[in-house]
């Protein structure tokens, strides 16, 4: 997304670790080029969604382009959406927020997958959220959407003011999120795509976290697993 519209959000993206998980930065669109090597007195604020790997290098490449992580947020607590949550929090100082249904994965490395590849990653968000929370970082409102099925505390985020939605492993372009991980379910995944996301405009952007882009229009008419 290129919106150069002042005080609009905009979105930028990072392709990240071993599983190539999309991990997105949303700011308040301020005019500013963001270039590398590019410093200001006062960088522009991001709320970050799921940082995948190697926390101290989504901070570095941040901060050479003139952000700085005002929150992080996470879809959900697999593996591949929390590797770098420990990294940039502590380097940005930003507090970690999840839905509240998602705390066992949060906890449990078998549960979250990552005992599986010998990384055994934990996180301890600072709060754990609601269904239908209004959030607000970096300048932004946004809601938390919770959508189970992937796993028990899978959950979207979104912007209504401008049309976008951080899916994470909900909704895919063409699909959906695995279920024959522990906690979960293709019913409810299902249910949870009609009843929560199937619900919005057609022209929501939908950002997931793997493969392209796409609309809840566009998913509404051509998704055969829904």
């Amino acid at each position: 997304m290129n919106n150069k519209e002042i005080g609009k959000a905009a979105v930028g993206s990072m392709l990240l670790g071993m599983v190539q998980t999309n991990c997105y930065f949303v700011y308040k669109e301020d005019g500013r080029e963001h270039k590398p090597g590019v410093k200001y007195d006062d960088p522009t604020p991001v709320v970050f969604f799921d940082p995948a790997d190697v926390g101290d290098r989504i901070y570095e490449a941040l901060t050479d382009r003139g952000f700085k992580v005002d929150a992080i947020y996470l879809t959900h607590a697999h593996f591949d959406h929390i590797g770098g949550v420990k990294e940039l929090s502590e380097l940005s100082g930003a507090k970690v927020y999840a839905y509240e249904e998602e705390k066992k994965l949060c906890e449990d490395v078998e549960y979250n997958l990552s005992a599986n590849y010998g990384l055994n990653l934990t996180v301890k968000p600072d709060a754990f959220l609601k269904d239908g929370a209004l959030c607000e970082a970096a300048g932004l409102k946004f809601k938390l959407l919770a959508t189970p099925g992937h796993t028990p505390g899978s959950c979207c985020f979104y912007f209504e003011d401008d049309k976008i939605l951080i899916s994470g492993d909900t909704l895919f372009e063409g699909s959906v999120g695995r279920t024959d991980f522990p906690g979960g379910s293709i019913s409810t995944l299902v249910r949870s795509c009609h009843e929560k996301l199937f619900t919005l405009p057609d022209d929501v952007v939908v950002y997931p976290g793997h493969g392209g882009f796409t609309t809840i229009g566009d998913e509404k008419m051509y998704n055969s697993f829904l």
